[in-house]
């Protein structure tokens, strides 16, 4: 499935009433509630759960949720804005550090002694007992992507990977490999049930590689705080940073200092989809960093 992210294009507002901080694992039901409504307006992407109801995907995804934020707490970063008036999860963002900046040492320089960088965002550890009690209820969720419209996905996959290679200090970008299982229609409508394998680039750049908000709580400000939040972090660690966004996002990154690398343009209607849709890989380069010789303001 494409990492997509839908936010809104309003400019910030001041006194706008949310607060960025923290994500336990106890967020994960409000979490589900809050990020799949956003993802679910757009066709494309809803295209994998095409023979699911908004309500029960989002029962399902609140059962996975505590496991996923457990995952890859190396390097993997969280962080949610919060209504201050109700405590409402409004929006949410997961970014990912490349291993070697993942940890500090007290001189600052990214050596790692196993101190975190950024730690607020690092979602806390929790007891074996209660992982195992996380993973089971993770287990029990129906987890049947449609996978029909997979091959779109291969093109995505190739340009995110030389993207996230393109870096002085990296001459290649390693991966990891998920097995899971999907599901797809055969040409007589029946469905079967496949093992697939999903390989995933470990990146050589801070990635931003998911931001939502709720779609009734977009047009606040809200994801261009929670990307700027990133920004902080990854100056402080001298990182450029990696995203691929959805149409409504790029001039919010633009608006951010973030610059067009790649687009892609893909037909799904032969998947069942509504047609046209344009994926966009953008990258946010340091001042003073040297990749594509460019320097970008905020």
């Amino acid at each position: 499935m494409a990492t997509q992210i839908p936010v809104e294009t309003a400019p910030d507002r001041p006194n706008n009433g949310f607060t960025i901080t923290q994500v336990t694992v106890a967020d994960g039901p409000a979490l589900a509630a809050t990020n799949i409504p956003a993802f679910w307006a757009d066709p494309h992407w809803r295209l994998d759960w095409r023979h699911r109801t908004l309500e029960y995907h989002i029962s399902q995804v609140a059962l996975r949720y505590p496991r996923t934020l457990l995952r890859n707490r190396t390097t993997a970063r969280h962080q949610k804005a919060v209504d201050t008036a109700t405590g409402e999860i409004l929006g949410y963002a997961r970014w990912t550090i490349p291993e070697p900046y993942a940890t500090v040492n007290t001189a600052g320089d990214h050596q790692g002694d196993g101190s975190p960088a950024w730690p607020e965002a690092q979602v806390p550890a929790v007891s074996a007992e209660e992982e195992a009690e996380i993973s089971r209820v993770a287990d029990t969720a129906v987890w049947d992507p449609d996978s029909t419209s997979d091959p779109l996905q291969d093109a995505i996959r190739e340009i995110k990977d030389e993207l996230l290679a393109r870096k002085p200090y990296m001459s290649r970008v390693p991966s990891i490999s998920y097995l899971y299982f999907s599901r797809s229609r055969t040409q007589t409508g029946e469905f079967v049930m496949s093992l697939r394998k999903y390989r995933v680039c470990l990146p050589s750049r801070t990635v931003l590689d998911y931001l939502a908000v709720h779609p009734k709580h977009q047009r606040r400000g809200i994801a261009t705080a929670l990307v700027r939040s990133g920004m902080q972090q990854a100056e402080k660690l001298g990182l450029d940073i990696f995203v691929h966004a959805m149409k409504p996002g790029v001039p919010v990154y633009q608006r951010l200092g973030f610059r067009l690398e790649r687009e892609l343009t893909q037909d799904d209607s032969q998947y069942g989809g509504p047609g046209l849709f344009t994926d966009y890989f953008m990258i946010y380069s340091q001042p003073d960093s040297p990749a594509n010789g460019n320097q970008v303001a905020n």
